[in-house]
């Protein structure tokens, strides 16, 4: 099974969000997502986000907050568990990412793009509850197909 870590990284009303369009076979091909990547043998969760936002943005992490973990489920993806993050406070400057394009959006327009229907699940949860949650999101193909939130099933 993957594991996986995603932030988003505040600004005020914004979070930086990555558009992903440089990687060849990119399953989130065109899609805007949070900062993150694959954690590798021996890291834990909070260093794969440290290391990982260093390396996609130039941004030192400071105190990030571990919010919630997102188990995928999918009959075309491998399963995944993925540690989901935030973090209000940084330092350094933007790089050029490798792997998209970054950008400062404001929070009101997210839902607006180009979005996994799963991540609109949990970007509402970040924005509505401060406790640690459990979010287990299967997808049919590309489609969301059922949500389960701390053991109750959510109207998808």
């Amino acid at each position: 099974m993957k594991q996986t870590t995603l932030c988003y990284i505040e600004r005020g009303h914004q979070y930086l969000m990555l558009h992903r369009t440089k990687k060849a076979g990119d399953e989130n091909h065109d899609k805007w997502i949070g900062i993150g990547g694959h954690i590798e043998p021996g890291e834990t969760p909070l260093a794969c986000i440290l290391r990982e936002c260093l390396e996609e943005t130039g941004l030192t992490l400071i105190d990030p907050r571990y919010r919630g973990i997102v188990h995928f489920r999918s009959d075309i993806y491998p399963d995944e568990d993925m540690h989901l993050f935030t973090a209000d406070r940084f330092e350094g400057a933007l790089i050029d990412c490798d792997e998209g394009d970054l950008a400062w959006i404001d929070k009101d327009r997210l839902l607006k793009l180009t979005l996994w229907e799963g991540d609109k699940v949990f970007l509402r949860l970040l924005d509505t509850r401060g406790d640690f949650f459990d979010l287990t999101l299967q997808y049919r193909g590309e489609a969301l197909a059922g949500a389960v939130l701390d053991g109750k099933k959510l109207d998808v």
